[in-house]
């Protein structure tokens, strides 16, 4: 009985937390390997490669041992579009907005994912709205309140809640000027790339109802992304020295990032996915904006701000409406389903049926 609560209980929720962990940590060592002078598009690229190398023996050890299903080329160019989204656009831009902004801010506007997918899911109908019940409403009320959460966060810092103030002269406050407009352009990538990884959730979900093999996908989607983001980075960076890394911090992050993200991050994802379900892996995002706000505070002396409080605080009431909106209706469906087993029991058992 122990062990059975261990393995269905508090394991899926160790693991969860340490993917926040991790996932936190590895993009505050990111966000510092940037100020430190990596450039952001090469720190995805060899994040990203180095992660792929690290996943190729666990993929011929995986295909070797089981009989896997035949890729075919419409699965190759599914995988191809997932590397796109999922790496070279969504990354691409992601850290370019940490860059601008902080990691703080790139965790609370990604409570946003489970909104925007929300809407998409409605658009592909692969989720039912229905105004008149009190999930769909909470779900739709959920989506907007976020979403006016997340634009607080973006256009409006307010006041330091921690850190020290800038003295008041004149340079400093061209200074603060020019941080208002990175935080700004900052949270507007981020968002963009909350768009684009609910349109990536989209696609992966539909990938892995045609081709259930969890470890091949994230390879293909890993390769494709390191080569399309090598491409996209050859294109803009024309200069050579980019693509040099310094001993130290950016090395650290690079390696860390492969172990962290690549590698760790998704199996474990697609365990917890398995055994809990994806309400259960959504509910640990507003944990994941708490630790960035620690780790950014603690390594990268981020200042914390009233617009970042306010914001956050509306993003999660909002998130977990959504989460409430989906359990019920979950809940609702399971119901329907046991009433019809008992109907049809019944139905069986009835004396009339064998006349």
């Amino acid at each position: 009985m122990v062990m059975q609560c261990w393995s269905t209980d508090f394991l899926p929720f160790l693991a969860m937390v340490m993917v926040e962990c991790c996932e936190m940590l590895m993009i505050t060592l990111g966000k510092a390997a940037m100020n430190d002078g990596l450039n952001n598009l090469v720190y995805v690229v060899y994040y990203n490669a180095l992660g792929t190398l690290f996943l190729l023996p666990c993929l011929i050890f995986h295909r070797h041992r089981s009989n896997m299903v035949p890729i075919t080329l419409p699965i190759l160019w599914r995988f191809f579009l997932l590397g796109l989204l999922g790496i070279c656009l969504v990354q691409a831009v992601a850290f370019t907005g940490i860059k601008y902004s902080t990691p703080t801010l790139a965790a609370a506007l990604g409570n946003l994912m489970p909104g925007f997918t929300f809407l998409l899911a409605i658009i592909f109908r692969m989720e039912k709205l229905d105004i008149t019940k009190a999930s769909s409403q909470a779900k739709s009320v959920g989506t907007v309140v976020a979403i006016m959460g997340a634009s607080i966060m973006t256009l409006y810092k307010g006041p330091r809640v921690l850190g020290s103030n800038l003295p008041s002269d004149s340079s400093h406050h061209e200074l603060v000027l020019s941080q208002e407009s990175n935080w700004i352009l900052g949270g507007l990538l981020i968002t963009t790339t909350c768009i684009m990884s609910s349109g990536w959730n989209i696609l992966q979900t539909d990938t892995v109802k045609k081709y259930p093999e969890h470890m091949t996908i994230v390879f293909f989607t890993c390769f494709f992304g390191s080569i399309q983001c090598a491409i996209l980075t050859l294109a803009l960076e024309s200069n050579p020295k980019t693509w040099m890394v310094k001993p130290g911090i950016g090395m650290i992050a690079i390696v860390f990032s492969a172990v962290s993200g690549s590698v760790f991050r998704y199996n474990v994802l697609t365990w917890c996915l398995d055994k809990k379900g994806p309400l259960y892996v959504a509910m640990f995002k507003p944990l994941g904006m708490v630790i960035s706000a620690i780790l950014g505070i603690i390594f990268l002396a981020d200042p914390l701000h009233l617009g970042s409080v306010i914001g956050a605080v509306i993003i999660t009431a909002g998130f977990y409406s959504v989460l409430w909106g989906k359990a019920k209706e979950i809940k609702s469906m399971v119901e329907v389903e046991d009433i019809v087993c008992v109907i049809d029991s019944t139905d069986q058992t009835s004396p009339l049926l064998h006349k």
